[in-house]
């Protein structure tokens, strides 16, 4: 029970935090103030209501289809491999994010624009339905929903602090070392985790 808490919140959190639209979106909004409690609960709740998704559906369909569990296993791992290394590149490559300034935007627009890096996003269905899915299916009952929780638990943690901790953060990721610092932990945890499907 304890390691499935824990290899979900580190596997929500890694695929979380990384520099996106998404999250530069919502650092953006936390450091102008500006709508922030609407905008993390909708990211972090659409994390929660895609990853249970992924679990129920996902859990069903290896119940059902013999050897599905190892190709799901196969390309979980593969994911998890491309994107750890996808991180270490970017961990060697100075980069930083740039928030732009200028007019707020209205309650309306901020929700329309946060929807729309949420769910045209093709990496959330893939990060939440797809691989946090069938990482979590692979641990069983009640094993799979307790990696769901600490999954979607990560997300409203990493939400919730970038939202409200923007003013604290922005200065510090406006440094490109900072973000490598930060993309060699997530390629890491990856790694590790592709590993561990192989293995």
């Amino acid at each position: 029970m304890t390691a499935d808490l824990i290899a979900g919140f580190l596997s929500g959190a890694a695929l979380i935090i990384a520099i996106g639209a998404q999250n530069a979106f919502v650092l953006r909004q936390g450091l102008r103030r500006e709508h922030v409690l609407p905008i993390v609960l909708v990211c972090a709740g659409a994390d929660a209501l895609l990853i249970a998704a992924g679990v129920a559906g996902l859990g069903a369909l290896v119940q059902s289809t013999p050897g599905a569990l190892h190709l799901v296993r196969y390309g979980g791992a593969a994911f998890l491999l491309a994107y750890g290394l996808a991180a270490a590149r970017r961990a060697l490559q100075a980069h930083e994010l740039r928030v732009d300034s200028g007019v707020g935007a209205s309650l309306g627009v901020a929700m329309t624009t946060c929807l729309a890096f949420t769910f045209l996003n093709p990496h959330v269905y893939l990060d939440t339905v797809i691989l946090l899915g069938s990482l979590a299916t692979q641990r069983g009952e009640p094993g799979r929903w307790v990696f769901a929780g600490a999954a979607a638990t990560a997300s409203f943690v990493w939400f919730f602090g970038l939202g409200y901790g923007a003013r604290l953060l922005g200065p510090m990721f406006s440094k490109p070392g900072a973000w490598r610092v930060l993309d060699a932990l997530i390629a890491l945890i990856m790694l590790g985790l592709g590993m561990l499907l192989l293995a």
